[in-house]
């Protein structure tokens, strides 16, 4: 097999939560461009439709299922419709997550009721997402990845409780790779600051000029912002047979955080 053939995913199946926009929508776009079949979800039917419609204009299969990934029902649910529809799942990516509302956190001001629903959707929801996953491919096996965050090593002003359940997405990716081994590969993409409306939204950015002034604030040693697509290019070496032999690895794509 040749490097570039290495890096092609025809096929194959990947399933893509919270895909409705943002770095989801990219690593979808992303799997479809290197020839996989795409299950779109997200709880926005009307989100994940449009991005579904996107990756049939790429020549791929589309399936867009509205799901909550903090429900076991729905990520069964969410599983099975894959599986009905192209007979396995090859790829699962746990994308979804987030800052429950928007707003970022001190630990010691964090309510317990906030703290909660942060590990709910960026912990349990991976750890559920994985198992599901596992459970509904095939003998052949296949690829988990789970996106993670720069956020997850280091101190995180004022993003304590994100910053921890990132952590813990990074201690599951390990533990599941050995788990699952040698049959399904598990790794983690951990993004760095990446412009997208939810970035946007809890960085409370109003227009261009401050965008800029906060980058030159972070000091990325690569002088841009990420975009979703340089996600989406990690999360297909993950899923593709060039990471053959890597599995229990978090890539840190932060350019040069």
């Amino acid at each position: 097999m040749s490097v570039l053939d290495a890096f092609k995913l025809t096929d194959k199946t990947a399933v893509v939560t919270g895909s409705g926009r943002g770095i989801g929508r990219g690593i979808a776009l992303a799997l479809a461009e290197a020839g996989a079949n795409v299950v779109v979800s997200a709880r926005r039917q009307d989100d994940i439709d449009a991005v579904a419609k996107e990756v049939e204009g790429l020549g791929q299969q589309a399936l867009a299922i509205a799901a909550d990934v903090t429900s076991s029902e729905d990520m069964d649910r969410l599983a099975q419709g894959a599986v009905d529809k192209f007979g396995t799942i090859d790829i699962w990516v746990n994308n979804a997550g987030g800052l429950p509302d928007g707003t970022p956190r001190y630990l010691t001001k964090t309510s317990e009721d906030k703290f909660a629903g942060q590990i709910n959707l960026n912990l349990n929801a991976v750890w559920l997402g994985c198992v599901t996953a596992a459970q509904h491919m095939s003998e052949n096996g296949g690829a988990i990845i789970n996106i993670s965050s720069r956020a997850s090593h280091g101190p995180q002003i004022k993003n304590g409780p994100y910053g921890a359940s990132k952590a813990a997405v990074n201690s599951l990716t390990s533990t599941f790779s050995v788990e699952l081994a040698p049959k399904i590969r598990v790794n983690a993409v951990a993004p760095g600051p990446i412009v997208t409306d939810n970035f946007r939204d809890s960085m409370n950015i109003q227009d261009g000029e401050y965008e800029e002034k906060l980058r030159k604030m972070i000091n990325i040693p690569l002088e841009r912002y990420g975009e979703p697509e340089d996600i989406g290019a990690a999360v297909v070496y993950f899923a593709s047979p060039a990471s053959a032999w890597v599995t229990g690895q978090v890539l840190f794509v932060t350019g040069g955080l």
